[in-house]
């Protein structure tokens, strides 16, 4: 539409932007001396009875949210075959405009007050029973005070539904959400609740704190992936000038289970600020249960180092009975000074079995170095969002040892062992415990055997062994090698 054209009553003054929809112009309220925002959905749109669903349900949902943080919908209707909405209008930006300005990331202290007050619009919508699921900067809108701080309003709940509303609004295998930032139920097509918006304003703070996306990949499979398996990313990494416990935030806003997330969003914005202020903030809580997540679709995991390729249907395993808990032990704590550098964290949860520095061995030979998904061999003064120590043993009877540790201490994933499992068990050692399995492969023709070894106190639980031989099956490393290990 053209300046100055009437707009089902409206008097069109400019566009403002245009989205997936349709199209939002600044346009002059007919009757009352106040400008507007006029969103027109697109005629091909507004002809499919999906999008106009969709486009209503947004105005009857979001037209009862009446909060200084949500910006309010005043007026709906239907004119030349293109559905409408007027919105109240919002002098300023959106953050993803914001970036724009501040490529590497705004200044912190702006960017943890965008997010509490975007919090404190969520949170109102999700008491009234309404979840975004398109949490995102571009759907942040900014206002400057002149003497004040931001005024933040949370825009579009275009993709809203009633929290345990089962009607379907969208097609089989639409992905609803801007990819960049959904949570793994999202992306498994489970049903969500308002933790679902936790985890994308997680991934949002990330972006507003460093200028990069979560996982920042050139395919959106490849960015689908990374949500369902990889470890939360640490804005420190990017920003080594950000306090550290603020990658904890993030890794507990962005955890793979909903659960061990934080309540609210009003509670993540506190630990962000407290973060920011130097102070301490919660670990990631330990997962109660693990229950079974089919995924439609598969999913190629990375192609590891000795020939290995996983392709995974299943998020998340079977529970098994669980043996008696013990005595939760200290996180291990590793000086970045010392010879594993960025890596040390990773031995100190295992001082008994890893060498004590790289250039040293530990148990039975073991030789390790540091290397990336790629099997690349990494520098120890970098940290990354987590350590993969590949270790070489005396193949009696194993020939190696990966140790998989993430820097967050967020409990490791729990995502199907690619082998064929010909047993499993809980174990418990002291203080510890943890599950292992066992079972073979065929790499290069050859039979192989593998153990993996999963840990459920604190002190390790953030991390996981898997073991290889080329000679035995992994039931015989479990007869063999497991009863002496030092674990």
């Amino acid at each position: 539409m053209r300046t100055g054209e009437v707009f089902a009553g409206f008097r069109i003054e400019r566009k403002l932007g245009a989205g997936g929809m349709g199209s939002v112009y600044l346009a002059r309220h007919p009757r009352l001396p106040r400008q507007i925002a006029l969103k027109v959905l697109s005629e091909t749109s507004s002809s499919d009875d999906e999008f106009r669903a969709r486009f209503l349900r947004e105005a009857e949902l979001a037209a009862r949210l009446a909060h200084p943080n949500v910006v309010a919908i005043l007026d709906r209707g239907m004119q030349d075959e293109s559905l409408w909405i007027a919105m109240q209008y919002v002098q300023g930006s959106d953050s993803a405009d914001l970036l724009r300005e501040y490529p590497l990331g705004l200044p912190p202290e702006r960017a943890v007050h965008i997010v509490t007050e975007a919090a404190r619009g969520l949170d109102a919508a999700h008491a009234a029973g309404l979840l975004h699921r398109d949490v995102k900067p571009a759907n942040i809108l900014v206002s400057p005070e002149p003497d004040g701080p931001d005024r933040v309003l949370v825009t579009d709940f275009g993709i809203a539904r009633a929290i345990g509303d089962s009607t379907e609004l969208t097609m089989a295998g639409e992905v609803l959400a801007t990819v960049a930032y959904a949570a793994p139920e999202q992306l498994r097509g489970e049903t969500l609740d308002h933790r679902v918006d936790i985890y994308a304003l997680g991934a949002t703070l990330y972006q507003l704190l460093t200028g990069s996306t979560p996982f920042p990949y050139m395919s959106a499979a490849a960015v689908m992936q990374a949500h369902l398996v990889e470890p939360p990313p640490l804005p420190s990494v990017v920003n080594p000038a950000l306090p550290q416990y603020l990658d904890r935030v993030i890794a507990r806003a962005m955890a793979k289970e909903p659960d061990q997330r934080y309540r609210d969003c009003g509670e993540l914005a506190e630990a962000a600020a407290a973060a920011l202020r130097g102070e301490e903030v919660a670990d990631v809580p330990p997962v109660r249960e693990r229950g079974k997540r089919i995924l439609s679709g598969a999913i190629a995991l990375v192609v590891l180092a000795l020939g290995i390729t996983a392709t995974v249907f299943v998020i998340g395993a079977d529970s098994s009975e669980n043996a008696s808990p013990a005595p939760a032990s200290p996180i291990p704590v590793a000086d970045e000074s010392g010879p594993w550098g960025t890596a040390g964290f990773a031995v100190a949860a295992f001082p008994e079995l890893l060498p004590h520095s790289p250039t040293s061995s530990g148990y039975r030979g073991l030789w390790c170095e540091p290397h990336d998904q790629a099997g690349n061999v990494v520098p120890l003064d970098v940290r990354r969002a987590g350590v993969w120590l590949a270790c070489s043993a005396d193949g009696d009877p194993v020939d190696m040892v990966w140790a998989n540790c993430m820097t967050s201490r967020l409990t490791w994933p729990d995502v199907p062992w690619p082998i064929t499992k010909s047993g499993e068990r809980q174990w418990t050692r002291g203080n510890s415990n943890g599950r292992i399995m066992w079972g073979d492969s065929i790499v290069n023709g050859r039979r192989q055997g593998n153990v993996r070894i999963n840990f459920d106190d604190p002190a390790r639980n953030f991390c996981v062994l898997d073991l290889f031989s080329s000679i035995v099956s992994g039931q015989a490393i479990v007869d063999s090698w497991w009863p002496d290990a030092p674990i």
